[in-house]
């Protein structure tokens, strides 16, 4: 059975072709000629023996964009097919400094938070890590972009279906895929893990020493009411979340970022900004609020721009750094899992003819 060749790291393709008795340079050809998107076919300055052997052991790449969808407000989604059938998320989105790709971790997710679309058919199963990086060398590819001096995709978001740490031993060997120098090499700085909130993997990345941003989903400061829309929180106390928090930041240096989610009447009243004040302040944090992209599947209903920005204005008063994300994608599925959500449907419809 074939391999997927992104999985391996540059040392294990030296292996490989070392084992065939390979001459080492290869390696750097083909590594680089992978994380430029290429297939084996393409790869013209390598013998053609070898690429025939290549081909024989191992899928170049492992991810196809199938289905492309482009907001008014320039942000793109992609449906990425896999070489087993299975259908993932990435979304494309333009800023001044730079284009950002959120990546999906997972076929799927098992955390079942209530505003998200990910969840609702539950986990399929992990994605490798070269499957990870395939959607950031398939999307900066379809970009126009190469490796060298001419990369498109600049950072990188684990923002998408799944959960980075539920996968986790996949998520950090694509950490250190993706910004290996002889590939494409995506600076740490400049990517973002976003969690729900596991705090014994969250020690475990400190430990990594990675130092990629540490972004945290909370969504409510009290224990109860974060617990009805995100399961885990039954697992793990925002006592304990914070906690790990501040370890990550004495470990790596690095401050970490609170993503909130406002919902109508759930969590969006001065209550819920004082409380936020008086758990963050003082602490190496930034909250990122974000206006709910509603998903026709959850009740749950998003918040007006009048009481975003009265939110933000409590937080910011308060002494907390905070922001409201710009709403991006609305008109195109934008929110996680929505667009596999809506080719899943459409599959079954066509599957039993209704």
């Amino acid at each position: 059975m074939k391999k997927n060749a992104l999985d391996m790291s540059f040392d294990e393709l030296k292996s490989y072709l070392a084992g065939i008795g390979e001459k080492p340079f290869r390696a750097g050809q083909i590594f680089r000629a992978l994380h430029r998107g290429l297939d084996f076919s393409e790869m013209t300055d390598i013998p053609k023996t070898l690429r025939e052997k290549l081909d024989g052991d191992f899928y170049a790449q492992s991810v196809t964009i199938i289905k492309s969808l482009v907001s008014a407000d320039g942000t793109e989604k992609f449906l990425f097919a896999l070489n087993d059938g299975n259908v993932i998320e990435g979304v494309l989105m333009a800023y001044k400094y730079g284009s950002t790709l959120c990546v999906s971790t997972q076929v799927g997710c098992r955390m079942n938070c209530a505003f998200c679309a990910s969840g609702l058919n539950g986990l399929a199963r992990n994605l490798s890590r070269g499957e990870i990086l395939g959607e950031v060398i398939t999307a900066n590819r379809y970009a126009g972009g190469d490796i060298a001096g001419n990369r498109k995709i600049i950072n990188v978001v684990l923002m998408g279906s799944g959960e980075p740490l539920d996968n986790y031993i996949e998520t950090v060997n694509f950490l250190k895929l993706v910004s290996c120098p002889e590939g494409i090499n995506v600076s740490r700085r400049n990517i973002s893990l976003s969690t729900c909130g596991i705090v014994p993997k969250m020690y475990d990345l400190a430990n990594e020493n990675i130092g990629v941003n540490l972004t945290v989903s909370l969504h409510s400061p009290f224990d109860d009411e974060r617990a009805k829309i995100m399961p885990i929180a039954k697992t793990y106390s925002i006592c304990e979340i914070l906690d790990a928090c501040s370890y990550y930041f004495d470990k790596t240096g690095r401050r970490y970022i609170f993503e909130y989610v406002l919902i109508k009447g759930e969590n969006n009243t001065e209550r819920h900004a004082n409380e936020l004040i008086r758990l963050l302040k003082g602490r190496p944090c930034h909250v990122n609020l974000i206006r709910l992209n509603e998903v026709k599947e959850r009740a749950l209903k998003g918040d007006t721009d009048k009481q975003a920005y009265k939110f933000l204005k409590l937080l910011t008063d308060g002494g907390l750094s905070a922001t409201l994300r710009r709403k991006m994608g609305e008109d195109i599925d934008g929110a996680c899992g929505q667009l596999r959500q809506r080719y899943i449907e459409k599959k079954a419809e066509k599957a039993y003819n209704i």
